[in-house]
């Protein structure tokens, strides 16, 4: 039969007991309470003493039997000093006595009632940060060369979404966008939507750029592999403060300036290179010879194609004297006919990087003291 009169003396602090007006209920809740602490830390150290004195009982006792063992000093004192010890101990075992049913008698409470089975304490330890900064600049281009090559397609995926929880989801499930690289690659491609006057777009891609270097920050203040920030980026930006959202989007505006700045760097650099190739083509009266071959009529754009002195020295003579010598002329400025001492008219030599001006069926050779190759049209 089981036995429930344990639980009908438990001691309760804040117990609902009725009280004379004059006193304060609250301040008398305050003194049960601080009064059963005290019984409990006295019983407490009760305990603790007498485990001390039990422990100090014992290797006195194994100290005089060994010395009796070994009859080291007189045996009638050893004995003696057996006795003592041997009576302290029957004292000890009383007092333990009297403090178990001390123990047993103290009314439970809040603190007793329950006891944990067993306690575990869990780490949700995260993986660590990969760490590229030893690598070197050719081994890092060697690298997003790759991974451009075997991911470019979801980058460019990642970098269309437009929402939030699309957006956590997709790098949920490719975690291994999560890195440097896709950030790099966003950014490049938003120079390029820029240069391609794709603005919109570009702001757009800018947008989940700017994500993806908040998701890599986060990681690195927090010293773990990024790819385990996606969630909490994702859920602090969501519902952050007005202030963290103002950051946020005067992140992206920054970021958005430099790309428009960078692409008009790069557009700069790419006419001035375009200039100084087109200056380093030009023929002797200063014309470019691009330029003067797609102006020039079709008959003699075949001419110079095929490279045919007949078809040429047949064309030249059927067309008006006039139209024929201003071709000629624009021709031997911009160095596409080079006149040879004998004034005949010489095609260009190789040097040209033009698909439409290369030779064509015609043999050239090699002229003395490294000049131009020309080919004479007889």
């Amino acid at each position: 039969m089981v036995d429930y009169s344990k639980w009908t003396n438990i001691e309760i602090s804040d117990d609902e007991d009725d009280t004379h007006p004059n006193i304060d209920t609250p301040s008398l809740f305050r003194w049960r309470h601080q009064a059963r602490l005290e019984r409990m830390a006295e019983l407490e150290q009760e305990k603790d003493e007498l485990k001390k004195a039990k422990q100090s009982y014992q290797a006195k006792l194994m100290d005089v039997k060994e010395r009796l063992k070994n009859e080291n000093g007189k045996e009638d004192e050893l004995q003696t000093e057996l006795g003592k010890i041997e009576k302290e101990g029957k004292d000890l075992d009383r007092r333990e006595e009297e403090l178990v049913k001390k123990e047993k008698k103290t009314p439970w409470n809040v603190d007793t009632i329950s006891k944990p089975g067993f306690e575990k304490t869990m780490f949700n330890k995260q993986p660590a940060r990969k760490n590229d900064e030893s690598l070197t600049e050719e081994e890092r281009e060697e690298k997003l060369k790759r991974f451009v090559k075997e991911n470019e397609k979801l980058c460019k995926d990642y970098g269309m979404l437009r929402k939030y929880e699309d957006s956590k989801r997709f790098l949920q499930d490719h975690p291994d966008l999560v890195c440097d690289d896709t950030s790099n690659y966003l950014v490049i491609w938003s120079i390029n939507l820029e240069m391609e006057e794709k603005h919109d777009l570009m702001a757009h891609v800018a947008h989940q750029c700017i994500c993806m270097q908040y998701i890599l920050e986060l990681g690195k203040q927090l010293d773990v592999d990024p790819r385990a920030c996606v969630g909490s980026f994702f859920s602090k930006i969501q519902n952050c403060m007005p202030e963290y959202r103002h950051q946020f989007e005067s992140e992206i505006e920054a970021f958005k300036e430099r790309i428009k700045k960078r692409a008009e760097e790069k557009i700069d650099e790419a006419m001035a290179e375009s200039e100084a190739e087109r200056k380093s083509r030009l023929g002797p009266g200063g014309l470019d010879p691009v330029e003067v071959f797609d102006e020039l009529p079709d008959e003699l754009k075949k001419c110079f194609e095929t490279r045919d002195t007949e078809m040429l020295q047949t064309t030249i003579a059927s067309m008006d004297v006039d139209v024929a010598t201003y071709h000629m002329k624009r021709c031997v400025d911009s160095g596409l006919w080079v006149p040879n001492a004998a004034d005949n008219v010489c095609l260009p030599n190789e040097d040209i990087d033009e698909k439409k001006l290369e030779p064509k069926n015609v043999e050239t050779e090699e002229p003395p003291n490294n000049e131009t190759n020309t080919t004479n049209l007889d």
